[in-house]
């Protein structure tokens, strides 16, 4: 009995520590990766200010970016556990399963940006995007150059999924790369248009896919595309698949809804909340990174022991999780301005427009104990295979951010866009605890 009990125990720190190096070492990663994004966010600033060629690229890259986003959410939770089980159970299927899953990323990356620049062609033409005239023209001329991010963002993030099911996290390293592109051609090309910014996005992107699909290469993993489905594993790859975009597509239009909410609020709003919402990605992007990172794996593979097991860990982790996003809100409000002025009032970006970005920062903070604590939810329900509350939090998401823009943004404006985040994840955090805590 005693050695039975000393066993668990050694179990139970043996996870710990695992998601402990797990997350300490993507967090690394992910922190360089944001000191690059900040650093990237210096130089539009400093070129830009908070004008019409910030908006226009702004609203452009938040919508071309969404499918990217769910394409990537969607893999990360599916395509991980699919892995190890596929390592398990049958690793000769693995290299078919590749080929194929890329042929269907080039197809329905190409298909997409066609859409997307038909149907974003089609809003701008018709004055349907709700943006100021100057900044619907620029929106206009750089469609062509941003739709290309949607086949190289699909295919990027199918390498960046394989590349963490394997356990490799360098991949978030490669994370900054098309930050460190568009901070080069924003200050190497010191043009007024907005050119730089939507061909050094472009280049970025394009060497960021290169970084990843040649180490592949060199390992042997990587094949040629194949335009066949006939592998047996797409049919454990649709289960959860068809259910999780659905989920992800309604959870990451909480951003394009914010979107439409800013353009109504005159020139400089969307620019306004794009600077706030970089400098609060640079907070949550490293708790969702790191914390998706390192604690799926972990559950993933644990997830044959069931959920008396593993509850208890992830419900350990959510509260410490909760706990460090109160602390980080605090701090992080207290040290807005002088990091809003740090990182932005230079060149075209002064002190008025300091105090500005600054107010929406703060109202968009107390999301953070939330959405660091339903993180660690999310990692547990996806390890349990239990999509459907994955889609139900989705459906409350942008229900929730719906409701929270309609009732603040007109009292609050872009303040208030800002502030219904917590809505959003307080909601979701609630959600996944309630459902969560009772065995499937």
């Amino acid at each position: 009995m005693t050695s039975t009990l000393g066993t668990r125990i050694w179990t139970a720190d043996a996870r710990h520590a695992a998601i402990l190096r797990g997350l300490v070492l993507v967090a690394l990663f992910t922190l360089l990766g944001k000191l690059m994004g900040a650093a990237k966010e210096m130089a539009v600033a400093y070129r830009y200010g908070l004008a019409a060629e910030v908006d226009a690229y702004q609203f452009l890259y938040t919508l071309v970016s969404w499918p990217i986003g769910i394409w990537s959410s969607v893999l990360t939770a599916v395509l991980v556990p699919l892995a190890a089980r596929m390592q398990g159970a049958g690793p000769a299927e693995l290299p078919r399963f590749r080929a194929e899953l890329l042929g269907l990323a080039i197809v329905f990356g190409l298909g997409l940006a066609l859409l997307a620049w038909l149907l974003i062609g089609a809003m701008l033409s018709l004055g349907k995007a709700g943006l100021p005239a100057p900044a619907a023209s620029l929106a206009q001329a750089a469609l062509p150059g941003l739709v290309l991010l949607l086949p190289l963002g699909l295919l990027t993030t199918l390498q960046s999924a394989w590349m963490l099911a394997a356990g490799r996290h360098v991949n978030t390293l490669l994370d900054s790369i098309p930050t460190f592109f568009i901070a080069a051609a924003v200050l190497a090309f010191p043009s007024e248009s907005i050119k730089p910014l939507v061909w050094g996005t472009v280049a970025g992107c394009s060497f960021h896919l290169a970084a990843l699909l040649l180490p592949m290469a060199r390992r042997r993993e990587l094949e040629a595309p194949s335009f066949s489905l006939v592998s047996p594993q797409w049919t454990w790859f649709w289960q959860g698949f068809g259910i999780m975009l659905g989920g992800q597509a309604l959870m990451s239009f909480t951003t394009v809804i914010d979107q439409f909410y800013a353009a109504g609020l005159g020139t400089g709003a969307i620019a306004t909340l794009g600077y706030a919402n970089r400098v609060l990605s640079l907070i949550l992007g490293l708790a969702a990174v790191a914390v998706a990172r390192a604690t799926l794996p972990v559950f993933s593979q644990a997830q044959p022991e069931g959920p008396a097991t593993l509850w208890p860990l992830a419900l350990g982790w959510a509260r410490l999780m909760f706990l460090g996003g109160i602390a980080t809100m605090f701090l992080a409000w207290l040290l807005a301005p002088w990091a809003i002025g740090l990182l932005f009032e230079r060149g075209q970006f002064g002190p008025a427009d300091t105090r500005v970005v600054s107010d929406v920062l703060r109202y968009g903070l107390p999301q953070l104990p939330f959405y660091f604590s339903s993180m660690v939810l999310v990692s547990y329900a996806l390890s349990q295979r239990r999509y459907t509350l994955i889609f139900w939090s989705g459906v409350i998401g942008c229900v929730a951010k719906l409701l929270g823009n309609l009732l603040l943004a007109t009292s609050l404006g872009v303040n208030g866009v800002a502030l219904a985040a917590t809505f959003t994840y307080g909601l979701n955090a609630l959600f996944f605890w309630l459902t969560l805590r009772r065995a499937p």
